[in-house]
């Protein structure tokens, strides 16, 4: 729990500070993510695999410095709990299976429609599927491809530590666990729009097209932080929101044009729907604390605000 502070008007005056503070933490950290795939200076596409492990190498050492700038902000906040800064953070034990297994069920069943359709374009149908997803040789090649590392591994990893792992904690005693669930994403949506930087650099479309790309960009993973950070309240842990967040870099967004005009559009609409009602559905049954044991990330919230 947090320190009591003595008087009303100090404990309002150091409540602001600690929330601007707060703030001021996740931009510096935003920032030293963002500004360190930038710190090499190269005229070499984002996809070349020399700079890819540059900045893979970057993001790595923010990531590890994250837990430090969290511990700094607990003994300047002055929060005191009994759990290590890693627990708070979402890296330990207890509901690891479940953490692990129950929320990327969650992301596959959303992606039910998606799924139906690559299995429906596949000549050799659900099991030629999955035939692809296991086979070795295939996932062999895919360790030895660095953009695949990037978007699967150190990606998923090092913006979930980042963005959910070290935000979350810092924003649950200033604004409440509920909104801290819908603030951190923004920070998380901002990040992404480097990549118009990039684009214009390499003058791949005008900077009319890539504001409004950019501005979907920002929309949909705003969005799909929204989420992770609700895996990441409900669950205590960071694996959940990093293997959905692996998931989901390799499925991309939801083709629902493309499902519009296929042979057995009815069909696929059909899977489409019913992956997003089953998903509505199994949303709070999935993440339910009870599988999950104590959330350390809950006793940071005020006993006031709405409960994790």
């Amino acid at each position: 729990m947090l320190e009591p502070e003595h008087g009303p008007k100090m404990q309002v005056e150091h409540t602001r500070t600690r929330c601007w503070v707060c703030v001021l933490s996740c931009l510096l950290l935003a920032c030293l993510y963002v500004g360190s795939l930038y710190v090499w200076r190269s005229s070499l596409p984002r996809d070349h695999p020399s700079l890819i492990k540059r900045r893979c190498a970057s993001v790595l050492l923010v990531s590890a410095l994250s837990p430090a700038v969290v511990k700094v902000w607990m003994h300047w906040a002055e929060v005191k709990v009994n759990a290590s800064v890693w627990e708070l953070m979402g890296v330990r034990l207890e509901g690891l299976v479940p953490a692990a297994v129950l929320p990327l069920l969650l992301t596959v069943v959303f992606y039910l429609g998606p799924l139906v359709h690559s299995a429906m374009d596949n000549p050799e149908g659900f099991t030629g599927e999955l035939q692809c997803a296991l086979d070795v040789q295939s996932w062999m090649l895919c360790v030895g491809d660095a953009v695949w590392l990037r978007n699967q591994v150190v990606a998923p990893l090092t913006e979930e530590l980042v963005f959910r792992g070290a935000m979350l904690p810092m924003l649950v005693p200033c604004t409440g666990p509920t909104a801290a669930i819908f603030t951190a994403p923004l920070f998380f949506g901002v990040a992404h729009l480097h990549h118009i930087i990039e684009q214009r650099r390499l003058h791949q479309d005008s900077m009319s097209v890539l504001l409004v790309v950019s501005g979907i960009q920002f929309l949909y993973t705003t969005v799909f932080g929204a989420f992770t950070s609700f895996i990441f309240m409900r669950t205590g842990h960071l694996v959940g929101p990093v293997l959905c967040h692996s998931f989901c870099n390799s499925q991309g967004l939801p083709d629902i044009s493309s499902a519009l005009q296929h042979p057995q559009r009815f069909a696929l609409l059909f899977s489409y729907l019913m992956g997003l009602l089953m998903f509505l559905v199994l949303l709070s049954m999935l993440t339910d604390p009870f599988f999950y044991g104590a959330i350390p990330v809950c006793s940071l919230a005020d006993p006031s605000m709405s409960a994790c």
